[in-house]
């Protein structure tokens, strides 16, 4: 995200809804913008120098809450997302929560894209990974 807004909300807000840049514009040359696209694209994350001294602060100290670690997922996503963790077929978890296996299933694959994976074993590992499906 390259940006004129600066604000600690707007920043915060940003990275939880998934964005993995965030360069105020006023502080990033041509330079420092290519730079930024081509980390995303290598799957890092960057932020520009006034949002980086910010960082603790905006997510608090460290052993505080810990975010869950796919924040583009919605509420039920991640817990379609834990059960898939935890080896659940639709079936089971469509039961678990109630819903019907169609909408289990539409879920899953909004999961598996949002995740930018394109299986079920490949959610399964980048949700182990990360800590879920253990409990």
């Amino acid at each position: 995200m390259v940006t004129s807004v600066d604000d600690d909300a707007s920043v915060r807000s940003a990275l939880h809804a998934g964005a993995r840049g965030y360069l105020v514009a006023a502080d990033a040359d041509a330079d420092q913008v290519l730079r930024g696209v081509q980390v995303v694209a290598n799957g890092e994350v960057i932020v520009g120098r006034s949002v980086a001294g910010r960082l603790p602060a905006l997510f608090g100290p460290l052993g505080g809450h810990v975010p869950y670690p796919f924040p583009q997922l919605t509420a039920r996503e991640q817990q379609v997302l834990e059960r898939i963790a935890a080896g659940k077929s639709n079936l089971a978890i469509a039961r678990d929560l109630a819903l019907a296996p169609k909408t289990i299933s539409n879920r899953v694959s909004a999961v598996l894209g949002k995740l930018g994976v394109t299986d079920r074993a490949q959610a399964i590992v980048l949700a182990r990974d990360a800590g879920l499906g253990r409990g």
